[in-house]
């Protein structure tokens, strides 16, 4: 069969990609009648699923096409709550029930492992959340060019989906960025345009402390806000009268052609620069650009977890490598003898110095270097550790990274990784040293996304 531009057709889903969309492959026929294998991606779709699909330019090997009509269902197919999910791209799985998404993570770590030679009978069942809506404590909202307050549309990141509502975010952090949107239109301010480089509002960072209540609102703008005098007096009176909560009210100003919510100068509008938060009973202080963990209530799972399986003790010493601003080093600094953080963000030390002192601890150093060569130096200062606990970013810690760990002879190893891949990978690295993987337990901290996290013990033999 020949497909031409526009034709509909109908394809069986096989597997879903590392977006959390549905892939398909059909066979077509050529100019010379030879036939060609067209592989589709199409999102919103689930293994097993036959759907009809429309196809544009046929003549290319692969295609995204949305899907037109399902013709058979997966059995865990269930009805989107949110009604902007069609479009957004901050979820891509609400269109499956949450026990089939876990049970999906599972086999993503699963696979991850067996992948590099490690038993997949290592991998626990995914711990999920009895609530899976409302969960994130951290949102970055987009401008458009129009003005419009939103996220970016499915695989588009040039188009912005504007939003009324927002399911995985918490409500009042919805109903605050709802209002600064509403102070937008009324303003008539326009947003950044990312191809011309021209516009004022380009971010709105909403954070919250689901301990304390505490909301951080930082807009993110081409211009001082001295250039717009009136309309900044606006929006610090209404978010004054109208969301006494928000503790922190932020022009942060971003010429940087980059789209990160970064500033080159910061501007309190009202309030102070940072918000409090609590983990695990202790205090923490976020300003916008500190990196806490998203989801506190699969957070403090995770904390416990790393605890449990780490089983610190009074007489240890303990490093901490890519600590952040200390989320698992106060916690674990109480339980061992000393404890030393590494940490490559200068900031992020001096944040995690500052909660070791709001906290009364005292038995932790924190060094602002590679995580290679602050491993060297806290050997240096006070020997051998016998626990060593990492959470990398997503791309994971690294091989040099990690035979560097396995040189220093930790006795136990904890791995908390975002991302299984990578994990996979790295723990791989520790097997010539002598290490043998214990345990995986993957933690949903991302519900209706394809995201999933793992805390693992890897032991010395």
């Amino acid at each position: 069969m020949t497909i031409s531009k526009g034709e509909m057709m109908v394809a069986e889903i096989s597997h879903l990609d590392e977006k959390g969309s549905g892939r398909a492959e059909v066979w077509r026929k050529n100019e010379l009648g030879n036939p060609k294998k067209l592989k589709l991606t199409i999102p919103m779709t689930l293994p097993g699923e036959k759907v009809r699909v429309t196809v544009d330019q046929p003549e290319r090997k692969r295609r995204k096409a949305m899907p037109d009509e399902i013709v058979e269902a997966h059995e865990d197919r269930t009805a989107p709550l949110c009604p902007h999910f069609d479009k957004c791209g901050g979820c891509v799985w609400q269109h499956w029930s949450y026990s089939a998404q876990l049970n999906e993570k599972t086999k993503h770590v699963q696979h991850a492992i067996q992948a590099q030679g490690f038993d997949p009978k290592l991998v626990k069942e995914t711990m999920g959340m009895d609530e899976p809506w409302r969960y994130r404590n951290k949102m970055e909202f987009t401008f458009s060019p129009e003005g419009a307050l939103g996220l970016h549309e499915q695989g588009n990141f040039r188009k912005i989906i504007s939003l009324e509502t927002c399911l995985i975010a918490g409500k009042e952090m919805v109903e605050a960025a709802m209002e600064v949107a509403e102070w937008v239109k009324v303003h008539q301010l326009k947003g950044y345009n990312k191809d011309l480089h021209e516009g004022l509002l380009r971010h709105l960072m909403v954070r919250q402390s689901f301990a304390t209540g505490e909301i951080m609102l930082a807009v993110f703008a081409t211009e001082s806000p001295q250039e717009h005098q009136e309309a900044v007096r606006d929006l610090a009176e209404r978010i004054e009268q109208k969301f006494p909560q928000v503790k922190s009210l932020l022009w942060l100003e971003n010429t940087n052609w980059a789209d990160r919510t970064q500033a080159e100068k910061s501007h309190i509008l009202a309030g102070r620069d940072f918000i409090h938060d609590e983990m695990d009973g202790y205090k923490f202080r976020l300003w916008f650009d500190t990196f806490f963990q998203t989801n506190p209530t699969q957070a403090q799972k995770l904390v416990d977890l790393a605890i449990e399986m780490g089983k610190p003790q009074k007489t240890e010493r303990m490093i901490d490598l890519f600590c952040g601003v200390g989320t698992f080093s106060l916690p674990f600094a109480s339980k061992v003898g000393k404890l030393a953080g590494i940490e490559i963000v200068e900031t992020s030390i001096e944040s995690a110095k500052r909660n070791a002192e709001d906290n009364g601890i005292s038995n932790t150093e924190f060094l602002a270097k590679d995580a290679r060569k602050g491993i060297d130096q806290v050997l240096e200062s006070f020997g051998h550790p016998e626990l060593l606990l990492l959470d990398p970013p997503r791309s994971g810690a690294g091989g040099k990274v990690m035979r560097r760990i396995g040189r220093s002879k930790p006795e136990r190893i904890v791995y908390v990784s975002c991302n299984p891949d990578t994990f996979a990978t790295d723990i791989k690295e520790l097997e010539p040293f002598g290490y043998q993987l214990k345990m995986v337990q993957p933690v949903d901290l991302f519900p209706h996304t394809v995201h999933v996290e793992c805390v693992a013990l890897l032991e010395l033999q």
